[in-house]
């Protein structure tokens, strides 16, 4: 569906169809475009492994650390790729504790690169790198083509579109306006978005994913 199609399924909804808007546009887009990226995130609908802006970080000799795209949310691939060699190579997703355990001093050494901490926004070569070398990502992103106009279509699945209009609902009858206020339908819509994209995980869970530990076996 196109954002103006979009847009009239809304009015629809909440019989805002003519005179004097309750919603304008802008703000519709905007709700959209924000459902959107709530979508990718809570569905992980789309990935992304060719884009170089996106997948491809450039790595000089003697830092660690480097920041990831904005609009990269999720990597599930990290590897390297040293120069005169054509082929990546995974490095081990790890956390300082773990690093701690294995490799007493990591934080001073130099070298080949073999393990990567991850934060929410960069990430850190361990050893640090002695040579130029570039990371390759994959992962779930964010849209990045946006809805600017009528005829845009939002980029996840043609599929998904309608329920984008949930999460607008949500929003516009959320508004402190004592003409649209509605917060049981506001909370009706949010369900219904939810129901069909998933909950958001929350930051314990994102956390989990930014390490790749070891299982032990405990004996008791």
């Amino acid at each position: 569906m196109r954002l103006a199609e979009l847009i009239a399924e809304f009015r629809s909804i909440t019989r805002d169809t003519v005179g004097d808007y309750f919603f304008s546009d802008k703000d519709i887009e905007r709700w959209l475009a924000q459902a959107e990226e709530e979508a990718a995130v809570r569905g992980r609908l789309l990935h992304e492994s060719e884009n170089p802006a996106v997948c491809e970080i450039a790595v000089t000799a003697g830092v660690a650390t480097y920041r990831m795209h904005s609009d990269l949310v999720e990597p599930d691939f990290i590897g390297i790729v040293e120069h005169g060699c054509g082929r990546r190579r995974p490095l081990v997703l790890t956390s300082t504790e773990e690093l701690d355990r294995r490799m007493p001093g990591w934080r001073d050494r130099t070298g080949r690169v073999e393990y990567v901490l991850r934060d929410d926004v960069s990430l850190r070569l361990v050893p640090r790198p002695t040579t130029e070398a570039t990371l390759a990502l994959e992962g779930f992103r964010l849209p990045m083509r946006g809805l600017a106009s009528g005829r845009d279509e939002p980029e996840i699945h043609r599929a998904h579109h309608r329920y984008l209009v949930f999460w607008a609902l949500y929003r516009g009858l959320s508004q402190p306006d004592a003409e649209t206020l509605n917060v049981e339908k506001a909370a009706d819509a949010k369900a219904e978005f939810t129901a069909y994209f998933g909950p958001r995980p929350d930051s314990d869970l994102r956390r989990s994913t930014r390490q790749d530990e070891p299982h032990h076996n405990v004996a008791w």
